[in-house]
C-alpha cells in the first residue's frame, strides 16, 4: 500500500480528477497513534490560554483562505461554492466561540465548605480518532478539532475518501492533528487501537454501528452521529411567506438533499395540501438552479457519486409502484455529471422507500393528515430520531408540540442550518446516535473528569469515620 494515492473526481466532470492524497495502509496506524500519544505528552505543559490562541490563529487564517478553500471544496464535492464560502466562514466562527467560551467550560471546579474540599478538574483523553464524512468535511472537522484541541488532547483525523482534499488543508492549519486516509480497514485499525483515549464519528448508521461494536470492545468511549428522517409538521395554523417557503425548500435541497439534517418528510394537513404544493413549487421555480457547484448562482450541484445517483432511480422506481405522483422542481443541465432532477412525491404510503428510509438526496415526499395526533405518530414512526421541525403561527402551540417530537434536535419555524445556534446542543436520539455537538455540551465530549476530595472528616480538627462506615446522606 505504500506509495498509493487516492484520486477524487469532480461529481459535476466525472472526468475531471480535482487531486489526490496518499493512503495510509491499516499496518502504519500504529505508528500515526503512537506519534499522537507522544506529542500529546509534549503538550501536556501547554495552557490552555496557549491553545485557544492557535486556535484564534488558525481562525484568522482559515478566513484568509476561504476563497481558495471554497473552489476546492466545491469541486470535490459537488456543493455550490458560495455554500462551501459559508461553510468555511462558520468553521472559523465556531473555532472563536470555542476560544470564547473554553476558559468558562474547561474551567476546574472548587467547592471548600463544611463537608470536605473537592475538586472536579477537566482533563484531556489523549488521543482522539475523529473520522468524519464528505458532505460538510470542514465544519464537521472542526466541531471535533475545536474542542479536542482546547482541552489539550492530539487528533487523527480521517476524512472521508469523497472529500479529502479541503479539510486536509484545514487540519494543517491546526498543531496537534494528523490526517489519515483510507477505508474501512483503516478505520477500523484506528478505532481499535488501544492508545485511542476516544472516538468521534459523523456519518451513517452502518458505519456507526461497525465504530461502536469496535470500540466497544477495547471499552473506548464514542460519540456518534448518525443519520437522521428528519420529519417536518406543518400544523393547520402555519403561516409561511414567499421567502419562508424559498427556505424550506433548501431546506431539503441544498447539498442535493446529502444532508443528515435535511427536511426530508413534509407532513402538511389535507385541508391545506393543494395550497401548501402550489407555493412550495413557486418557490423551487424561485430558488432552484440546478448546475456546476462552482458558479455561484447554482444553488443545487450534483450528488456526490454515480452510486448515489443510482439509488435516487431506485427510490424513484419504487415510489412509482407504490402508485406515488413524482413533480419535478428544476432541469438539470446535460453532461455526464452526477445531477439527479431535484423532485417531490405525493400520494404515497409510509412504508414506501422514499418515506421510511433515509433518502439522503434530492427527492422528498409530501404527506397529508387529517389530524396532529396522527402527525405526531406518523412523525415519529422511524428508528431515527436526529433533527425535526414544526411550523406554526402560533409559537408555544409549536413548542409544546415539538416537546413530543422524538428527536434531538426540533426546529421551530425553519429547519437545517437556518435554526442551528452555536449555544444549542446538537445530536441525535434512538437509532441517530449519541453525545452531543455545539455548544458546552460539545466542549465537555473531548474531557474527562478527575476529581480530588478531602472528607471533612479527615480535615484538620475532623472527627474522623469509622473504617466500616458509610457517608452521610449530607455529605
Amino acid at each position: 500500500m505504500t506509495g498509493a494515492r487516492l484520486v477524487r473526481e469532480n461529481p459535476a466532470r466525472p472526468t475531471e480528477r480535482v487531486g489526490a492524497v496518499p493512503v495510509t495502509a491499516p499496518d502504519q496506524v500504529d505508528a500515526v497513534v503512537r506519534a499522537a500519544q507522544h506529542e500529546f505528552h509534549d503538550r501536556a505543559a501547554s495552557t490552555l490560554t496557549e491553545r485557544l490562541a492557535e486556535l484564534a490563529e488558525a481562525a484568522d487564517r482559515l478566513d484568509l483562505r476561504r476563497a481558495e478553500l471554497a473552489a476546492l471544496l466545491a469541486r470535490e464535492s459537488g456543493k455550490p461554492v458560495i455554500d462551501c464560502r459559508g461553510e468555511i466562514t462558520f468553521a472559523a466562527s465556531y473555532l472563536r466561540w470555542v476560544c470564547t467560551n473554553a476558559p468558562r467550560v474547561l474551567a476546574p471546579t472548587l467547592v471548600d465548605d463544611a463537608l470536605g474540599k473537592l475538586i472536579s478538574t477537566p482533563a484531556p483523553y489523549g488521543v482522539i480518532a475523529a473520522i468524519t464524512p464528505w458532505n460538510a468535511p470542514i465544519i464537521l472537522a472542526v466541531l471535533k478539532l475545536g474542542p479536542a484541541l482546547a482541552a489539550g488532547n492530539t487528533v487523527v483525523l480521517k476524512p472521508s475518501p469523497l472529500a479529502p482534499l479541503a479539510v486536509t488543508e484545514v487540519a494543517a492549519l491546526l498543531p496537534g492533528v494528523r490526517v489519515v486516509h483510507g477505508g474501512a480497514e483503516l478505520v477500523t485499525a484506528l478505532v481499535a487501537h488501544p492508545l485511542v483515549g476516544k472516538v468521534s464519528f459523523t456519518g451513517g448508521g452502518q458505519a456507526g454501528r461497525s465504530i461502536a461494536a469496535t470500540a466497544g470492545s477495547a471499552l473506548t468511549p464514542v460519540v456518534l452521529e448518525l443519520g437522521g428522517n428528519d420529519p417536518a409538521v406543518f400544523l393547520d395554523d402555519f403561516a409561511l411567506s414567499p421567502a419562508d417557503y424559498e427556505r424550506l425548500v433548501l431546506a431539503s435541497f441544498a447539498t442535493a438533499g446529502q444532508v443528515c439534517m435535511a427536511a426530508k418528510r413534509l407532513y402538511v394537513p389535507n385541508q391545506r395540501l393543494d395550497e401548501f404544493i402550489e407555493c412550495y413549487r413557486a418557490a423551487a421555480r424561485r430558488i432552484l438552479v440546478v448546475g456546476d457547484p462552482a458558479i455561484d448562482e447554482v444553488t443545487m450541484g450534483p450528488v456526490v457519486t454515480r452510486a448515489a445517483a443510482g439509488r435516487m432511480s431506485a427510490l424513484l422506481a419504487d415510489a412509482g409502484r407504490r402508485g406515488g405522483t413524482v413533480l419535478p422542481l428544476a432541469e438539470i443541465p446535460s453532461g455526464d455529471g452526477y445531477f439527479v432532477t431535484p423532485a417531490l412525491a405525493l400520494d404515497l404510503p409510509d412504508d414506501a422507500d422514499l418515506v421510511c428510509q433515509e433518502q439522503f438526496g434530492p427527492l422528498v415526499p409530501i404527506l397529508g393528515y387529517a389530524s396532529e395526533q396522527e402527525a405526531l405518530a406518523r412523525a415519529n414512526d422511524s428508528e431515527l430520531g436526529l433533527g425535526a421541525s414544526v411550523w406554526s403561527a402560533d409559537e408555544d402551540r409549536a413548542f409544546t408540540f415539538a416537546a413530543r417530537i422524538e428527536a434531538g434536535f426540533t426546529f421551530v419555524n425553519t429547519h437545517n442550518r437556518t435554526g442551528m445556534s452555536l449555544r444549542a446542543p446538537f445530536g441525535g436520539t434512538k437509532r441517530s446516535g449519541f453525545g452531543r455537538e455545539y455548544a458546552d455540551e460539545g466542549l465537555r465530549e473531548y474531557v474527562r473528569t478527575i476529581v480530588a476530595h478531602a472528607p471533612a472528616a479527615f480535615r484538620a480538627g475532623g472527627t474522623g469515620m469509622p473504617a466500616r462506615a458509610y457517608p452521610a446522606a449530607s455529605a
